[in-house]
């Protein structure tokens, strides 16, 4: 954009233009389902951020198998954890798994938000970043509920034009495993009442998928709907297909990778990209409301 600015003296005028450049788009690299201590794949998904700038979203079973403090210091730590400084984490169940996941927050400190919470807002360039904490059992996720109030009336003092959430469990998934979760729709629910985000990204399910915009109670698109990304492809074994989900763009469960998201003003794109010798990619753009 460039603004002119006119001034008047005795001895004529004086024009003076100036350019506003825009900030460069954020990036946001994101996978859930990530670190064993017996297994590569976190090691070959790590190479990936090596090689990359930007934030990182662990989605979630970042350490396996309990998220005890010993498992992030062993098997997250020298993959991942390589990058813990850039890293805005969200709790999976698999932390939950040691009661009350004090390995999760005495690994991640303040990364990680309030303690015993798990809920927390940043900005990234121009966008609304939320974090939510799904496992509802241990939290609460119900309307009404502490975590759900906090997600309104954070939605409410940002009212930022592009606005992503993610998560650990998929309100929608076609994995075998877990299948759809309709705990957390109040989540969904929230954001889609006020129109407010444009992406939610899950882990959860090992594999990977892209959903076109999807209403609040359901699979199926609208106009105002939110994108979904499940992207449970961090290093934790890979697993089946289960029953399709309405309006399943891209789906594939043989691909270990992450998803690299390229954050703009009202607009985003995005590219999962594969582990070093696999050749399965996706990729597109949109628009934020």
């Amino acid at each position: 954009m460039t603004v002119s600015a006119t001034g008047g003296g005795k001895t004529g005028t004086t024009t003076a233009t100036i350019t506003l450049t825009p900030p460069p788009p954020a990036v946001l690299l994101a996978a859930g389902d990530i670190a064993v201590c017996d297994s590569s794949y976190d090691e070959a998904t790590a190479l990936l951020l090596d090689t990359r700038t930007g934030s990182i979203a662990a989605l979630g079973d970042n350490a396996y198998q309990s998220g005890t403090l010993t498992e992030y210091t062993t098997c997250y730590g020298p993959s991942w954890g390589r990058h813990k400084a850039r890293t805005r984490p969200a709790p999976g169940n698999h932390e939950y798994l040691t009661p009350g996941a004090p390995g999760y927050w005495d690994y991640w400190g303040a990364l990680a938000g309030p303690r015993d919470q798990g809920w927390y807002s940043y900005d990234l360039g121009s966008w609304h970043i939320i974090v939510l904490n799904s496992n509802c059992t241990e939290v609460g996720c119900t309307a009404g509920s502490a975590q759900e109030q906090w997600l309104r009336a954070d939605l409410a003092a940002h009212p930022a034009q592009c606005t992503l959430a993610y998560w650990h469990h998929p309100r929608f998934s076609s994995g075998a495993s877990h299948g759809n979760n309709t705990a957390v729709g109040p989540f969904w629910q929230a954001l889609y009442d006020l129109l407010s985000a444009e992406i939610v990204l899950n882990g959860h399910e090992h594999l990977y998928r892209a959903l076109r915009a999807a209403d609040a109670g359901r699979g199926g698109g609208c106009g105002g709907g939110i994108r979904q990304f499940t992207v449970g492809t961090g290093g934790r074994t890979l697993v089946a297909v289960g029953t399709l989900q309405p309006n399943s763009q891209v789906l594939d469960n043989g691909t270990y990778g992450i998803l690299q998201l390229t954050l703009g003003q009202g607009s985003y794109a995005w590219a999962f990209v594969p582990v070093a010798g696999s050749s399965f990619t996706d990729q597109g753009t949109g628009t934020c409301h």
